[in-house]
C-alpha cells in the first residue's frame, strides 16, 4: 500500500458525542438512545416497559465473562492473505473520519475481510457461550498519534474479536470486568474527569493484554470498558495494524437498530428514534 499521511492524525480525545445527550464517551449514542426509549415508554405506555427491557436481555453479557486471548487464530496462509490485502490498500480506499480523534485510518467491511469474519463465526460463537452473527469489521491503520480513548461500545459490537495484524512495538489494550448496563454508567462517569475515575477505579478491575503479531483476542465491548494509551515511542515508524471483527447475538440483528424500535415492540412514540444509527 502506498504510505498514507500522519499530518492529519493529531489523535484527539474524543469530546461529548454531539448526539449523546446523556453519556459523554465515543460510541455511546446506543445507550443514549435506549435510555430516552425507556423515559418515552414510562410516559407513553408504562406498560410495555418492562417488556421493552427484557427483550435487550440478549444483549447483556454474562458478569463471569472473560477475555479469550488466541495465540494463532488464523493460519500462517491466512494471516499472509490479510497482510497482502492491506498491503494493496490504496490511499483512496482509506477513511479519515477517525483520523484526527483516534490517529488512524480505516476501512470497513472490505469484502475479503467480510468474508473471513463469516469463517469466524463458528468458533467465535463457542468461544463467547453463544450463537452470533456477524455485524461489520474494519482495519484500522494507526499512526503514531494513535490512541484510544476509555468507552464502551454499542451493543453492535456486542463481542469484537481484534486481531494484531503488525506493529512497530507491542501496545496493551485494557479492559474492565463485565459492566451491567445501564447501571455502570452512574452519574459519577458523567462529571468531569470521568475517563481517570474510569481508568483508576479499583472496583472496575482491570487487566491488560498485550497482543504481538498474529495474536487476537475476543471481548464484550459493550460491557466491558475498554481503552488504549497513547502509542509507545519506537524506533523508526511507529504504527499498529489492527483488525476488528463485530458479533452481535443471532438474531438481534434488527433488535441493536434504534430506528426499528418503534416497529418492533409496536409504539409510534418510538419513531422519533428513527434518525439515530
Amino acid at each position: 500500500m502506498t504510505d498514507y499521511t500522519e499530518k492529519d492524525a493529531i489523535g484527539l480525545t474524543e469530546a461529548r458525542p454531539s448526539n449523546s445527550r446523556l453519556y459523554p464517551w465515543y460510541d455511546s449514542v446506543w445507550l443514549s438512545r435506549y435510555e430516552e426509549a425507556k423515559a418515552i415508554i414510562r410516559t407513553a405506555r408504562p406498560d410495555a416497559l418492562a417488556s421493552f427491557v427484557d427483550a435487550f436481555r440478549i444483549l447483556h453479557t454474562r458478569p463471569d465473562f472473560k477475555v479469550q486471548f488466541f495465540e494463532h487464530p488464523f493460519d500462517a496462509a491466512t494471516m499472509e492473505e490479510i497482510r497482502l490485502v492491506t498491503a494493496s490498500l490504496r490511499p483512496t480506499d482509506l477513511e479519515l473520519h477517525e483520523a484526527r480523534r483516534f490517529g488512524r485510518f480505516v476501512v470497513h467491511d472490505h469484502p475479503f475481510f467480510t468474508e473471513l469474519q463469516q469463517r469466524t463465526v463458528p468458533w467465535v460463537s463457542e468461544a463467547v457461550g453463544e450463537p452470533v452473527e456477524a455485524k461489520y469489521n474494519f482495519l484500522s491503520l494507526y499512526t503514531s498519534k494513535g490512541v484510544c480513548a476509555v468507552h464502551m461500545d454499542a451493543p453492535e459490537a456486542k463481542w469484537t474479536l481484534d486481531l494484531c495484524i503488525d506493529q512497530a512495538a507491542p501496545w496493551p489494550i485494557y479492559f474492565s470486568a463485565v459492566q451491567p448496563w445501564p447501571d455502570s454508567v452512574a452519574e459519577a462517569w458523567r462529571n468531569e474527569g470521568w475517563e481517570n475515575n474510569i481508568k483508576q477505579s479499583r472496583s472496575l478491575e482491570f487487566t491488560s493484554h498485550t497482543l504481538e503479531p498474529g495474536q487476537a483476542v475476543i471481548f464484550s465491548g459493550s460491557s466491558q470498558w475498554h481503552y488504549r494509551d497513547p502509542m509507545p515511542e519506537a524506533s523508526g515508524k511507529q504504527f499498529c495494524t489492527l483488525l476488528f471483527f463485530h458479533f452481535t447475538p443471532k438474531g438481534t440483528a434488527e433488535l441493536v437498530r434504534p430506528k426499528n424500535w418503534a416497529r418492533l415492540f409496536g409504539i409510534p412514540e418510538l419513531a422519533v428514534l428513527a434518525e439515530a444509527k
